[in-house]
């Protein structure tokens, strides 16, 4: 069977020139998956395997995580990783409290409201800060932003790929 693989980041340059490496995350659980010590895979343009690596250390700086990986001392060890998206395997995939998914259950879910009517499926989750906020894309008009808090968010079922959502006043300008 086939490994199915899930972005938790890109390395978007080097740091220093101690084979730091610089990475925007997309992952909850940065802590976790940069603990030294773990393994990722580094995946480039090319459809070539992963390069598998050993996480070596990882600190937080600004909004990035950077990390050094085992066997890569120097910038002109990682150079060549720049641009790489850092994957893991389902397998790493930890278990979720209830009420709580992972982005790759929620995108491409269909958005209904309480009254059945089909708002568009989530293109998209914006992590802006208190709560993530869903890109909803509607067919023929503009794409509408849903905040994922309870007073909105009614129902979400990821097996059936569908999501109830009661639609407060003024979330959603029908003009376009």
């Amino acid at each position: 069977m086939e490994t199915k693989w899930f972005n938790v980041g890109k390395i978007v340059n080097t740091h220093g020139i101690r084979g730091e490496i610089r990475v925007v995350s997309v992952t909850d659980f940065a802590e976790e998956r940069y603990k030294p010590g773990k393994t990722i895979f580094l995946f480039g343009e090319q459809k070539d395997q992963p390069k598998e690596v050993v996480i070596d250390s990882h600190r937080k700086h600004k909004n990035f995580d950077l990390l050094t990986l085992k066997g890569y001392p120097n910038i002109n060890d990682v150079e060549p990783f720049k641009g790489m998206t850092i994957r893991v395997p389902e397998s790493e995939l930890g278990d979720l409290q209830e009420n709580e998914f992972y982005f790759h259950e929620i995108i491409g879910c269909t958005v209904y409201t309480e009254q059945g009517e089909e708002i568009g499926t989530v293109r998209e989750i914006l992590t802006p800060g208190a709560n993530d906020v869903w890109v909803i894309k509607r067919p023929r008009r503009k794409d509408v932003l849903i905040p994922y808090i309870g007073e909105i968010v009614k129902e979400i079922d990821p097996a059936s790929k569908k999501i109830i959502i009661s639609l407060m006043e003024g979330l959603i300008d029908d003009e376009n």
